[in-house]
C-alpha cells in the first residue's frame, strides 16, 4: 500500500520524505537529484535530467511512471523526455499516479516526487 503527502510518502508502513526511485526489482533508493541541481536556476525547481534516468537503460522496465509531485511542479528537461519517449510512461502528479502503481502487473520503474 502507498500513501502520500507533501513532503513524505508511506509504502507498505514505511515512511520516507525525500524523493524516490522504485525499480524494476522492487527496491526503493534515494532519487539522486545531485546530477540535476546545476539546472534550479534555469527551472526553479530541481529538475527531471536524462542523468537521472539512466538506470532505465540497465533495468529495462516494460512502464515508467513519472510522480510530479503534489502540484504537478516537478519540472522535465528536454532531454529526459527524449529518453521517456523510449519507454510507455505515465507522467502525472504523484496523488495521481500511485493508484496506477499499485495496480500495475508489468515491470515497472518510478521516480516519485513528493513536493511541489
Amino acid at each position: 500500500m502507498i500513501k502520500s503527502g507533501f513532503g513524505w510518502i508511506r509504502i507498505d508502513g514505511k515512511a520516507l520524505e525525500y524523493d524516490i526511485v522504485i525499480h524494476t526489482d522492487g527496491s526503493i533508493t534515494k532519487r539522486n537529484k545531485k546530477r540535476s541541481k546545476k539546472l534550479k536556476g534555469i527551472y526553479g525547481h530541481t529538475p527531471l535530467t536524462s542523468e537521472e534516468l539512466e538506470f532505465l537503460e540497465d533495468e529495462k522496465p516494460d512502464i515508467v511512471y513519472i510522480g510530479t509531485g503534489q502540484d504537478g511542479a516537478l519540472p522535465i528537461t528536454p532531454d529526459a523526455e527524449k529518453i521517456l519517449a523510449e519507454y510507455r510512461a505515465v507522467i502525472g502528479n504523484t496523488p495521481d499516479i500511485i493508484p496506477e502503481i499499485e495496480n500495475e502487473t508489468r515491470r515497472y520503474s518510478a521516480v516519485i516526487h513528493l513536493t511541489c
